[in-house]
């Protein structure tokens, strides 16, 4: 799998919404798409997700692909979700809006065709201020619609690796929980909080622990911790086999690393011209740390990478 970057603006990430694990693996491959159109995207867009892409990257098989893809046409049109937004006068609102304005699946060619809802589309493309990205790959094994959401919510604190205490009716909205569902905090951590931090740990980059917070004997929220995994063996694996002249730091680098480093190489100007387009100093910082996954790319901007404090050496 390609390393494939998902961006959202952070009021989406921190959004209220319950969509199914299928669902949601459309929408990011929705996103995925919109950015890959290297063109910007609007509210008439049309984005094409093929049966066969979303097997490949998800791990299922073409049948299950084509039940996913007919199945969204029946439910994701009506799913909706609810965020904050601010207005030019400071003034905090908050906005219901459905995920899509259109979809239609082609049984031809396998092929579902979304359109983004007008609120939806400045979440994923104008990321003017504060966005998360995170790769595909990290949430293409997660089974569990609530891990897919809690992994994006810690995923949001990546600099400082700990999520401060979500006040517990947030969290559930947040995840996506109904007021009836789970409501005994037994059921809660049994069906929904454990298992969802268990395929964390097991499947994506992190590794992650909670503290519950009480007020008397009731459980008020949760806080959270995490670490970045250690490289993989199968990381160690392609490390060997990599080209001599790669500089052995190049896979070392850290998620938090790599978007700090990004950030500084997007406002510098000997990167100028790599930059595409009208694209905004965050918009070109997301592409520099998705280019800095390639050990060539890592190689060409390692000069600037050094004036950026970058401290390794090519040995």
């Amino acid at each position: 799998m390609k390393n494939e970057l998902v961006v959202k603006d952070n009021a989406l990430i921190n959004a209220s919404y319950n969509l199914e694990v299928t669902e949601q693996r459309l929408i990011l491959l929705a996103i995925i798409h919109a950015r890959e159109t290297g063109n910007g995207i609007s509210s008439d867009s049309k984005l094409e997700i093929h049966a066969s892409d979303y097997a490949k990257r998800f791990g299922v098989s073409n049948d299950g692909a084509y039940t996913a893809l007919k199945n969204a046409v029946l439910n994701l049109f009506d799913r909706q979700f609810s965020f904050r937004e601010v207005d030019k006068k400071g003034n905090i609102g908050t906005v219901k809006s459905r995920w899509v304005s259109r979809i239609k699946y082609i049984d031809d060619s396998a092929t579902l065709e979304v359109t983004f809802a007008p609120d939806v589309v400045p979440l994923i493309t104008r990321l003017e201020m504060h966005f998360t990205s995170y790769q595909l790959k990290q949430v293409s094994q997660l089974t569990s619609k609530y891990a897919i959401r809690l992994y994006e919510l810690l995923i949001a604190w990546r600099e400082v690796g700990k999520v401060p205490k979500i006040n517990l009716a947030d969290f559930r909205e947040k995840i996506g929980l109904d007021d009836d569902e789970y409501p005994a905090m037994s059921d809660f951590k049994k069906r929904v909080l454990e298992p969802s931090i268990k395929q964390i740990n097991l499947h994506t980059d992190i590794t992650v622990t909670y503290e519950q917070h009480k007020v008397g004997r009731s459980i008020s929220g949760f806080s959270f911790k995490f670490k970045q995994k250690k490289q993989s063996k199968i990381e160690n694996n392609l490390n060997q086999k990599r080209d001599p002249n790669t500089p052995d730091f190049f896979i070392k680098l850290t998620d938090s690393q790599r978007h700090l480093f990004a950030k500084r190489l997007s406002e510098m100007p000997d990167m100028m011209k790599y930059s595409e387009g009208n694209e905004s100093y965050q918009q070109f910082a997301i592409r520099i740390a998705d280019m800095l996954l390639d050990p060539k790319k890592f190689k060409q901007f390692y000069p600037s990478l050094k004036k950026a404090g970058f401290e390794g050496s090519i040995n």
